[in-house]
């Protein structure tokens, strides 16, 4: 199969070259989604010089269904409520709660997991590389922009270094832009693009941070 690559590391390098316009640049910042898009937003943000930290995302799916997101909560305490799943759905209110409160309680775990007591990153004015190993639907990466957006980055630049063509021609009508370093014409699914598509953990994630913060101090809210 062409067009592989190796693992995480090795697409990261290769999408850093497609981002070379934002190398030191001081209003950027890179944040990789977790688990699999930080060891590529670690690669990116070492190419670049410039800070990398991690947004956690978890999509509130609906019951029995989910893959179908009827809203996300993230990083920086925002919750994002998709209206036109819920209100089609006559999703009641009670059942969103319970859901968004055991994803709540997967966030926070990651995030002491990933960052200890330091506070999450602080975005705003600041041009941010949203970073993840591939995009199939999209529907994390969605989900990513719409809480993102509500912590007032100046620009916001999603970057992958795999993903269904048709994925990222959606997606750049979200966002400022849009790098997908292949897009193969029969895509089906992110791990058919690593030859190592090994599970990231949350040892590895949060070496990365640790191992950036080295050379990069990340504002903070």
């Amino acid at each position: 199969m062409a067009d592989r690559f190796h693992d995480r590391a090795d697409a990261g390098r290769h999408l850093a070259v497609e981002l070379a316009d934002y190398a030191n640049r001081p209003d950027v910042l890179v944040l990789g989604l977790p688990r699999g898009g930080v060891p590529v937003a670690f690669e990116v943000a070492q190419s670049l010089g410039a800070p990398l930290d991690v947004f956690v995302v978890r999509k509130i799916g609906v019951p029995g269904h989910e893959e179908l997101a009827m809203g996300a909560i993230a990083t920086g305490g925002v919750r994002v409520v998709n209206r036109d799943v819920v209100e089609e759905l006559r999703i009641p209110q009670e059942v969103f709660d319970a859901v968004a409160r055991i994803e709540q309680q997967e966030l926070e775990r990651r995030e002491r997991a990933y960052r200890g007591d330091r506070p999450p990153p602080d975005v705003r004015g600041r041009t941010v590389i949203l970073i993840d190993d591939g995009l199939a639907t999209g529907s994390t990466m969605r989900a990513a922009i719409a809480a993102l957006r509500r912590l007032g980055p100046a620009r916001i630049v999603v970057a992958v270094p795999t993903a269904a063509a048709e994925t990222c021609d959606a997606l750049r009508g979200e966002v400022d832009d849009v790098v997908c370093a292949v897009t193969p014409t029969r895509f089906y699914a992110v791990g058919l693009w690593y030859e190592d598509f090994s599970q990231t953990t949350d040892e590895e994630v949060h070496d990365l941070l640790e191992q950036a913060r080295a050379l990069h101090d990340v504002p903070h809210q």
